[in-house]
């Protein structure tokens, strides 16, 4: 398409038109993948599985560049890592709490409530009969020893820490006696009664704290959380199932007993008392549901954070449900008294209670008063339970421990494939909760999100929620059929608004379509209210254009239609601004599927518009003309009416693509957020979206391609003229720069009216200014290649490279430049006509110089001419009658082989590719629509989906227009 011959004169080589045949397309999906953009799809994402059973509780971060995407890590199927994380727990409580025949920390067989209650629970004196003595060191099972390091400042002068060996049987009394031994201060645990009152008076402490930078055995150590270990505790045990949070570390200290129960006591109080963060480990008072599994959520310490925690203590969060501390970390008097002042408590919130007279009770009763008796985080955002689908097994307050928060069903089930389960924070037990059902993201600024997964069933203040919406203090959100929860954050300072947003008032969030305001049967409004809702929305100047999927394809054959046929004074950009509020209200408002969908019925549209219209011109101006018939140039005007349509759709393309580009970028970074790079309908959901915008790219390339095609057309028949007029014309003056096209000479007009042509049409239509360089940069490519290859044909065989004829070439080309440094275009002039200025140059050079310059220092003056097209011009100069090329404009041996097989001519096909725009549109969907043509233009698409909305209803339910109100 973009070839032709003409013949002129006989010439072989000036006669021929090079246009270009193809053009380089860098589309963005390439220049997207520099940029370590990857579009994931079905056959290359894959998912996998972590090789430990621990999950972060922070959001993963996304992946580096070139890397695929791959799904986060699960956690392990029930009987993996979990199952025995569970079986060891059991055996701590089994050596603390009773003895080796016990079950898992319950009581003994005739204990009440031994298959409910962890024996730490109960009070001292009902654990004395179920202990076991522990058998001696030598009678136990060996096991593998480990190195303990055991820290012991003060016991010893330069001393910092003693390591001793330790294996899981070993019990904190051992191992106060060996590190003892090994200070100096002891002997074995066998030794006499003095050394066993030694033993006695120290403590194992285990210790949580911040080292230095320049770690824990340089001394720079202080303690910030402290604990005594009971004797029986196991701390090998101890040290592999519970491990410090990133940033802190741990360690056991010897400690004199009485000091250490001192500081604890001490800390422990002082935490009940004021409220403030411990200094020690202290249990939960509140029944709140934590974020995975059901643990409660400990009061934030100073330093601890605010994430949860990770490594191996994250695996299996369900099992941390009943842990409690035991006996031996808490101060039995305090806690006998605290107990009776809690039962208290309890007891007078309950029915009655006034007149019941307080007596001793059941343990089993206080334990059951103090789960009625909640008490809501003052820190974190959560969720306060309204409705639930078990009594039994739902939690009251489900606590947000990160600013990302999934909720999803329960249980070990995996994932099409037999990938591992998505990462939940709080698990639903419902048939109609999907795997990963709902996300919110509550960060430290206001206000939260709440996205829905695909298929879920989520409301949002009694309204379906398909997309992305804000969640605030006081919002109703259900979950299924039968899950309804209350979001509050305490950090905004207050409980929530004064009138709930739930409440019957105006809609929050209007269901699509314009018929919004008379479907709404929640809102408590009359019908005149609602008619002027509608009023407003109809005749409004808000950048918002609702419909109905159902009327999708109307509405967008409406836009198309109407910019193609270029009826109405709409903006350059106007039609781009429209379908743009289509693919916004897509994303903001429909399920997560449609957008993709949109996009490739959007592009389809507007391919068949352009081609249609390539064809009319196509028609109007063909290539081969019949014979006899002379072929009419292309004046600079019928060219600019020509290429408009065209070169609207390029730069409405541009920008729609651009926009395109943004909300698919804002789907996989969510999707990565979200841990669902690699899910199987978001992949299909990605390609249909790489596919629509293939096509844009194919519309833009099009596009180019025929616009440049009809501009170099018009100017193969003006750039001869720059070889063949004469500006010195008698009594005219040279034009400065900054001329006016009328004061040019008159054989440069024809050249430069193309380009102010071109020029003028890329300015009203808005283009891309990526784009308008480049449409220049071809331009000037052209007009580069033909006038050196014109040059290069006229010298073979006549007297044409000559001094006073390179002068006026040279004169032409300068106030060509000249001209268009003053149109804003010198920069990519001077860079695209360099190799005809140098030409020009070297013919322009006095003849007495230039028969004094040798072949070396004319390839140093003129690097941009191969040695072919050198030796072409200087064999052919003009030096006068009888005188032949001095021997000095020999070529070097070393480039004959290149002045004979090189190629005078300037090749067609080397022209620069076309580099799409990359970065954030020029669309302003913000803001009131202040352009009187544009919001005339919206007012009519929205009156046509109300007139298709009416249609629908029977005769007696339709409304008619509502009166409209002043724009």
């Amino acid at each position: 398409m973009l070839s032709g011959e003409r013949k002129e004169g006989g010439s072989p080589r000036f006669g021929k038109l090079h246009l270009p045949v193809g053009l380089w397309i860098n589309s963005p999906r390439k220049q997207l993948a520099k940029l370590g953009r990857r579009w994931p799809s079905a056959a290359s994402v894959k998912s996998s599985s972590s090789d430990t059973g621990s999950r972060s509780s922070e959001p993963l971060p996304p992946p580096p560049p070139h890397v695929e995407l791959r799904r986060v890590g699960a956690v392990k199927a029930a009987g993996g890592a979990s199952g025995s994380r569970a079986k060891r727990i059991s055996q701590l409580f089994r050596g603390s709490g009773t003895g080796a025949t016990g079950s898992g920390g319950a009581g003994g067989p005739g204990t009440p409530g031994a298959a409910q209650r962890w024996a730490s629970e109960k009070k001292l004196p009902d654990l004395a009969p179920c202990v076991v003595p522990e058998p001696p060191l030598a009678a136990r099972a060996t096991t593998p020893p480990g190195v303990l390091k055991i820290f012991g400042a003060g016991l010893a002068s330069g001393a910092n820490y003693k390591s001793v060996l330790a294996t899981a049987r070993s019990t904190a009394r051992e191992l106060v006696a060996e590190a003892l031994e090994r200070y100096g201060l002891a002997g074995s645990p066998g030794s006499g009664p003095g050394e066993s009152s030694c033993v006695d008076a120290f403590a194992l402490c285990d210790a949580l704290g911040r080292p230095a930078a320049g770690g824990v055995g340089n001394g720079e150590w202080r303690a910030e959380h402290l604990r005594v270990l009971a004797d029986s505790e196991r701390p090998l045990l101890v040290q592999e199932l519970w491990r410090a949070r990133p940033g802190w570390a741990r360690r056991f200290e010897l400690r004199d007993r009485e000091e250490a129960r001192r500081l604890e006591q001490e800390a422990f109080g002082s935490s009940d008392s004021e409220g403030s963060g411990p200094t020690l480990w202290r249990p939960q008072k509140n029944r709140s549901r934590a974020a995975s599994g059901g643990a409660a959520l400990a009061s934030p310490g100073p330093g601890s954070g605010s994430g949860a925690s990770t490594g191996s203590g994250g695996k299996e969060r369900s099992e941390n449900l009943s842990l409690r501390r035991s006996v031996s970390e808490l101060s039995l008097q305090g806690r006998r008294r605290r107990q009776q002042e809690r039962r208290q408590q309890a007891l007078s919130m309950a029915p009655g209670a006034a007149d019941a007279p307080i007596g001793p009770a059941d343990p089993g009763d206080f334990d059951q008063l103090t789960q009625c008796l909640i008490q809501a985080p003052s820190n974190r955002p959560y969720f306060l339970l309204l409705q639930g689908y078990q009594d039994a097994q739902d939690f009251v307050v489900y606590v947000m421990t990160r600013e990302q928060h999934v909720f999803g069903r329960g249980g070990n089930a995996s994932t099409r494939g037999g990938s591992p389960a998505p990462y939940v924070d709080t698990f639903l037990n419902a048939p109609d909760i999907l795997p990963r059902h709902c996300t919110v993201r509550a960060g430290p600024e206001s206000p939260a999100m709440v996205r829905p997964s695909r298929g879920a069933l989520v409301t949002h203040n009694g309204c379906l929620l398909l997309r992305e919406a804000e969640l605030h203090p006081g919002d109703l959100l259900g979950l299924g059929e039968h899950f309804l929860f209350m979001y509050k954050d305490p950090r905004t300072g207050g409980s929530g608004p004064a009138r709930p947003p739930w409440l019957p008032s105006r809609p929050r969030a209007a269901p699509p379509g314009p018929g919004w305001a008379f479907s709404c049967r929640l809102c408590g409004r009359g019908l005149q209210e609602r008619s002027e809702a509608l009023a407003a929305y109809l005749d409004g100047r808000e950048p918002v254009l609702r419909f109905r999927p159902r009327e999708e394809e109307a509405l967008l054959g409406e836009i198309v239609r109407a910019a193609a046929a270029g009826s109405g004074d709409l903006p350059p950009l106007g039609p781009a601004t429209l379908l743009a509020l289509c693919v916004q209200h897509s994303a903001r408002e429909l399920e997560l599927g449609h957008l993709p969908r949109l996009l490739g019925r959007l592009a389809r549209l507007i391919k068949e518009a352009v081609w249609e219209k390539i064809k009319e011109i196509g028609d109007r101006q063909p290539e081969n003309h019949p014979e006899g018939v002379p072929e009419v140039p292309l004046t600079p005007e019928a060219v600019s009416v020509e290429l408009r349509p065209l070169m609207l759709w390029m730069a409405n393309t541009t920008e729609l693509l651009s926009f395109v580009q943004e909300k698919v970028l804002e789907m996989e970074k969510e999707a990565d957020q979200e841990g669902l790079s690699s899910d199987p309908q978001l992949c299909n959901d990605l390609e249909l979206c790489d596919e629509a915008m293939a096509l844009l790219d194919e519309v833009i390339m099009c596009t180019f391609q025929q616009s440049v095609y009809y501009l170099t057309k018009t100017l193969y028949s003006t750039l001869p003229a720059l070889l063949d007029s004469n500006p010195f014309t008698a009594g005219a003056e040279l034009p400065g720069p900054g001329a006016e096209l009328e004061a040019m000479p008159p054989g440069l007009r024809p050249t430069l009216g193309v380009f102010q042509a071109a020029l003028e049409l890329t300015s009203q239509c808005e283009l891309h200014p990526d784009l308008v360089s480049q449409t220049f940069g071809y331009l000037f490519f052209f007009s580069n290649a033909s006038l050196l290859n014109s040059l290069m044909e006229r010298g073979q065989g006549r007297p044409f490279y000559q001094w006073s004829r390179a002068v006026q070439i040279r004169t032409n080309l300068d106030l060509v430049l000249d001209w268009l440094q003053g149109a804003g275009l010198g920069d990519i002039a001077t860079e695209f006509f360099r190799k005809l200025s140098m030409a020009v140059n070297l013919l322009c050079v006095p003849r007495t110089s230039l028969v004094k310059a040798s072949w070396s220092s004319l390839r140093t003056d003129h690097p941009t001419l191969t040695p072919a097209q050198l030796h072409h011009l200087l064999s052919h100069y003009q030096l006068g009658p009888g005188q032949g090329p001095p021997p000095v404009w020999d070529p070097l041996p070393t480039e004959r082989d290149a002045v004979e097989t090189g190629d005078i001519f300037e090749s067609f096909s080397s022209h620069p590719p076309l580099i799409l725009p990359l970065g954030s549109s020029r669309l302003r969907l913000t803001g009131p629509v202040t352009d009187d043509a544009l919001h005339r233009e919206l007012r009519r698409l929205r009156h046509l989906l109300w007139d298709l909305e009416q249609q629908e209803l029977p005769a007696n339910h339709r409304h008619g227009h509502p009166v409209a109100t002043s724009p």
